[in-house]
């Protein structure tokens, strides 16, 4: 047990934010003042090299050649995920694209399930048939492969949200690559004339499949991009501005009741779009550690941690020698998990009780009865 933080879990810290984390389109900021638990800062850390060891984890099996297909990684964007979930209830939904384990990891997905599925695994969170792109839990609707088809399904994730009656709000998650797609702007457009509790989110983290920003967008600023709908650009790589954030865009929607948000995550990258991109033909090394040297979440909240006297430097190297031996036995656990069995390719294609006789396969004159 930590000696220092459980000695002062069931007090507060006051923590005053950098001037230059929020600016806003068409709305006040949220506050830079935070409160927050000391317990709760020692859980932001641990969740966030927990999740970068689980990448970095599945970063290894890729290379090894045990994970095949598409996997992209959040290496670099801890905060983000972290600082989501610390200002959510479990009855709030969120739904994002192909990046998602650290989404998963924090919505309730265990570490060896999320890593069995990127094994193709048994005991996967989707059974071993969804990948690193389809991952979900009961608060969580995914992992979704097509550019920004993630969107619209969120905006109608609000719908529900709001016809139920329920106090929650709908968290869309979606990338500076999916910001051009015309999809993404008529799901705004929905969410603002129906008044949806929607708050849609762009990680931009620079970069898309090899392309800058600035290559691909006319504007930048993804927060104003909105039009008719306000937005925060926030620092994505500072925890507690992200959950300062989350928290405000909560409460505009939920307790407010003052419709959809547009929140930009400015983020970064440390890997390539996919383990198939290097990731270092469009920007160079340099960049990269520069990033990490002067900008790394996880060293952020560590700084915090000493500087207000929560847990000690021995304390740390506790959480990330605890943070390392989870992941790896996770590992282990999910190699031991054997591969599906064939006849479940054919079951999870329709809703329970909405079966059809038989489904089709590859080929056109080939059908299969449906098992």
């Amino acid at each position: 047990m930590l000696s220092s933080s459980a000695a002062a879990a069931t007090r507060d810290v006051s923590i005053r934010l950098p001037e230059d984390s929020f600016e806003t389109y068409k709305c006040d900021a949220p506050s830079l003042d935070v409160k927050v638990k000391k317990e709760d800062l020692v859980w932001m850390y641990k969740s966030m090299i927990t999740m970068r060891r689980m990448e970095m984890a599945a970063d290894g099996l890729y290379k090894a050649k045990l994970i095949r297909g598409f996997c992209h990684l959040c290496t670099g964007q801890e905060a983000v995920g972290v600082g989501m979930e610390s200002g959510l209830t479990k009855d709030d939904k969120v739904i994002t694209a192909y990046r998602s384990h650290g989404f998963t990891y924090m919505r309730g997905g265990s570490i060896k399930s999320i890593l069995a599925e990127l094994l193709g695994r048994k005991d996967g969170i989707s059974g071993g048939k969804g990948g690193s792109m389809h991952m979900f839990t009961p608060n969580f609707f995914g992992g979704n492969g097509i550019v920004g088809a993630q969107v619209p399904l969120g905006a109608g994730i609000a719908f529900t949200q709001k016809y139920l009656g329920h106090k929650a709000a709908t968290f869309v998650f979606y990338g500076d690559g999916a910001a051009n797609q015309g999809q993404v702007f008529e799901a705004f457009n929905m969410a603002k004339l129906w008044g949806l509790p929607a708050v849609f989110v762009c990680e931009n983290n620079r970069y898309g499949m090899g392309t800058s920003a600035n290559r691909s967008s006319a504007n930048t600023e993804y927060f104003k991009r909105g039009d008719y709908i306000p937005g925060v650009k926030v620092n994505g790589m500072d925890v507690l501005a992200v959950h300062q954030a989350i928290s405000y865009a909560k409460d505009w929607t939920v307790s407010d009741q003052k419709g959809p948000l547009l929140l930009e995550m400015q983020t970064y990258r440390y890997g390539g779009h996919s383990m198939s991109d290097p990731g270092t033909t469009y920007r160079t090394r340099e960049e990269i550690q520069r990033m990490r040297s002067n900008n790394d979440p996880i060293t952020g909240l560590k700084e915090c941690l000493l500087e207000h006297s929560i847990v000690s430097e021995e304390e740390l190297k506790a959480m990330d020698k605890s943070a390392r031996e989870e992941v790896d036995k996770a590992v282990e656990e999910a190699k031991k998990s054997p591969e599906p069995e064939l006849d479940q390719f054919w079951t999870h294609v329709y809703q329970k009780g909405t079966e059809v006789p038989f489904l089709r396969g590859c080929e056109p004159e080939v059908i299969h009865r449906y098992r």
